[in-house]
């Protein structure tokens, strides 16, 4: 009875959401809430909800596809006997940190809607995203609710996938409130493992479009063709600029004064034939 007042004082609290919400305003977190909402809901209209029964909550229309569920269970039968509710198997000797009598444990299945609140680059997934979370159930007068993590002494709580077909490329996936993405193996036919709650999920890495090799093949081919051409046309350029250089030096050559020649003792020297500026001296008087 005491369970049933804490969720009609978390429902007056929490208030009334408006079941037309568009599901483009949801992040990933505001989606928990509004889901543990509905499982706590799914509750209060029980008139005397059981203790280890697992309760269906009824979505509205705009959230088909997916899937909540919640179940209550003490402490002492979770440290004896664990917890075996939807796709998940909490291992015996389980501490709640912190402590506390009872326990509510809410089970999500995003389904068709996966891919969109949860997605990772390169990879591909191949199975829906579930998670459960964990809150206390002990206190009738909690405004709020408090979330309770697990100490499983290093055993691992289990993840069944059913009916679900992978290739080896396949990983499991554990979604963290920060962003970021934990990859682990498939140790088990569709079984992977964690050691708390959260959100999984298979994921499996997209393969790369291979490049044909022949672009790269012609590409080299024609940027070493340019290159000789460029050689070869570089080495006419030079061959042409020095052959019209000595035409040039020919042509003055030719268009020049022709000087006679006179042997000089043993050498052979040229000589003009005449003299264009006639010497004149200063004074105008020859010496004595």
């Amino acid at each position: 009875m005491s369970f049933t007042l804490v969720c009609l004082v978390l429902s007056l609290y929490l208030g009334f959401f408006s079941y037309v919400h568009s599901l483009d305003s949801f992040s990933n977190g505001s989606l928990d809430t509004f889901l543990q909402d509905f499982a706590f809901r799914a509750l209060v209209i029980r008139h005397r909800p059981h203790t280890g029964a697992l309760y269906k909550a009824n979505l509205p229309v705009n959230l088909s596809g997916m899937g909540v569920s919640i179940a209550r269970i003490r402490s002492r039968t979770l440290w004896k006997k664990g917890a075996n509710f939807s796709c998940f198997r909490i291992p015996s000797r389980t501490f709640l940190v912190p402590h506390v009598r009872r326990v509510a444990i809410v089970y999500e299945t995003l389904g068709n809607w996966s891919s969109y609140y949860y997605r990772v680059q390169g990879y591909s997934m191949i199975a829906p995203v579930i998670g459960f979370m964990v809150f206390d159930a002990s206190n009738a007068r909690a405004k709020s609710l408090k979330s309770i993590n697990l100490d499983t002494m290093g055993k691992p709580i289990s993840i069944h996938f059913p009916n679900l077909k992978y290739p080896d490329s396949a990983r499991c996936a554990a979604f963290n409130s920060n962003g970021t993405v934990d990859f682990s193996p498939i140790m088990f036919s569709n079984v992977c493992y964690t050691s708390n709650q959260g959100h999984f999920s298979v994921l499996v890495p997209l393969k790369r479009e291979k490049r044909p090799w022949y672009p790269w093949v012609i590409g080299v081919v024609l940027g070493f063709g340019m290159l000789v051409l460029s050689g070869y046309f570089g080495l006419v350029l030079l061959k042409v600029l020095k052959t019209k250089r000595v035409q040039a030096m020919e042509r003055q050559a030719d268009e020049g004064e022709i000087l006679d020649s006179r042997w000089v003792n043993c050498s052979k020297m040229p000589s003009a034939t005449v003299t264009r500026t006639q010497p004149v001296l200063e004074n105008g008087v020859f010496p004595q």
